[in-house]
């Protein structure tokens, strides 16, 4: 029995052993089998990259190819260009050059003849007629202006650094850092003059560069017959309660606009009910006195808002596409100014965007001797100033008008809003001053009700439409300049 159990124990150790060396043979076999098949594997791979290697190698020496001969085609064409032009270029660059005021002065009748200088440093720029809405130092911040005065600040570094005959170890190497400061000054049918400082912190001497601008000659890009006689203006005017001034522009359009220009139609937006009576009365009289029934009158009962009356009184109008003029009771034109009303719009191309004269306070300009309504109408610096932060004052196309969207209702800020839309659109914004547009001036009124902030506000802009700097300041000191002359009529008295 023992001896049974000892030899079951000894077959069963015999087969583990068989089982063991059967597992050890297939491994072994395995791995004999995976080396003999990973060779061809890699070598498969390999020549798959190769192929793909000299195919992406032949497509890259064929762009090479083609860029090299493109190289030299537009080499020969900017040769042959330049040997075509460069006398007419020359001749054109020496002639700007010698019209330009660069080597000597040139014979001015006075004073006020003189084209001055803006001074610029590497931040800011400094000017002189800078206008009352814009300071007499400004960022630089406009993308033009920056690009133009960095081109010629890279230029003058350029020939600082440029490589010399007589180059020592020691030659300095001037960065934009040594700019101290520059002038430059735009002569209109001449070109553009830099005179550029520059200097090291530890030496004493400046290094001056002079660059002269010219322009391109003039190219004429459009031509056209254009009929103005064919274009109706409709005048749009929102109207609260100032029912005087409303009778004093109705007499100044009946004796010029409706006189010399009967291309108008005039659409009065009247805010209330109060003077509805009195509005129609003079409208009514005007019509009867001049023959004129282009008139449209609109009465909305609700508090004013002169951005809600212009849309109204524009989306009122169901006929063809029509020439808006966005006007104000306090507002005088003359025909000319519907001229270039006319000839600076263009329906789906161009809105006209001018900037009117604005005039002082003609008790403060004339003092007791006023003068007549229409011989106050002169542009001069002490009389008003370009009032360039207005933009209620426009003629656009209708169409133009409903495509932007019209007025958003935004308070005192709906007509820049609608301007923005404009500059953010395809539309042309046409942006000039104009001689025959006119803000005649009109008592501004600061309500108590109003905020701190907003009550300054007020009073700075009635400040601003009183009168020029030098006439305030002879009202604020005027004590001071009436003991000067009093002193002086008894120094010439005893003397």
């Amino acid at each position: 029995m023992q001896r049974r159990w000892f030899l079951g124990k000894r077959v069963i150790a015999a087969l583990l052993f068989c089982f063991v060396l059967l597992l050890y043979r297939q491994a072994c076999r395995s791995q004999s089998q995976t080396r003999s098949r990973s060779p061809a594997g890699e070598d498969a791979f390999e020549a798959l990259l190769q192929q793909h290697e000299r195919r992406y190698l032949q497509h890259s020496r064929n762009l090479t190819r083609r860029i090299s001969q493109l190289k030299a085609e537009l080499q020969r064409s900017a040769v042959e260009l330049e040997e075509q032009n460069q006398s007419e270029l020359e001749e054109f660059l020496q002639k700007q050059l010698r019209r330009a005021e660069i080597f000597t002065g040139e014979r001015l009748p006075n004073e006020f003849a003189v084209l001055p200088f803006e001074t610029f440093t590497l931040r800011q720029v400094y000017q002189l007629e800078s206008g009352l809405a814009r300071l007499p130092v400004e960022s630089l911040i406009g993308q033009e202006r920056r690009n133009e005065l960095n081109g010629a600040l890279e230029a003058a570094l350029h020939l600082l650094n440029a490589p010399q005959l007589r180059d020592s170890q020691q030659r300095r190497v001037y960065s934009p850092q040594h700019f101290y400061e520059g002038i430059f000054r735009t002569e209109r049918d001449k070109g553009t003059l830099y005179d550029l400082t520059f200097r090291e912190n530890s030496v004493p001497d400046f290094r001056r560069l002079v660059f002269f601008r010219p322009f391109a000659p003039l190219m004429k890009v459009k031509e056209e017959l254009m009929d103005a006689s064919q274009i109706l203006i409709n005048i749009i005017v929102p109207l609260a309660d100032t029912v005087d001034a409303f009778r004093q522009f109705m007499q100044h359009f009946s004796d010029t606009c409706i006189r010399q220009d009967g291309r108008t139609h005039l659409t009065v937006v009247l805010f209330g009910s109060e003077k509805m009576h009195e509005v129609k009365g003079i409208v009514d009289g005007m019509s009867r006195r001049m023959k004129y029934r282009n008139v449209t009158l609109i009465r909305l009962n609700e508090a004013f808002s002169r951005g809600r009356g212009l849309d109204v009184g524009a989306r009122a109008w169901k006929r063809s596409n029509v020439l808006l003029f966005f006007c104000d009771v306090n507002i005088r034109f003359s025909a000319e100014f519907l001229n270039s009303c006319r000839m600076n719009t263009e329906p789906g191309q161009k809105v006209f965007y001018p900037v009117m004269f604005s005039l002082y306070n003609p008790e403060v300009i004339y003092g007791q001797h006023i003068p007549s309504a229409e011989d106050q109408l002169v542009i001069r610096k002490d009389f008003g100033f370009w009032k360039d932060f207005d933009f209620g004052t426009t003629c656009q196309y209708r169409s133009d008008f409903i495509n932007t969207g019209g007025f958003v209702k935004g308070g005192a800020t709906e007509d820049v809003h609608l301007y923005r839309k404009f500059l953010h659109s395809s539309l042309m914004v046409v942006r000039a001053p104009s001689r025959d547009l006119f803000h005649v001036w009109h008592p501004t009124v600061c309500h108590a009700h109003l905020s701190t902030e907003m009550f300054k506000l007020c009073l700075q802009d009635k400040a601003l439409n009183q009168a020029s700097h030098s006439q305030l300041g002879q009202i604020i000191f005027h004590q001071q300049i009436n003991n000067h002359l009093h002193k002086y009529k008894q120094h010439n008295i005893k003397s």
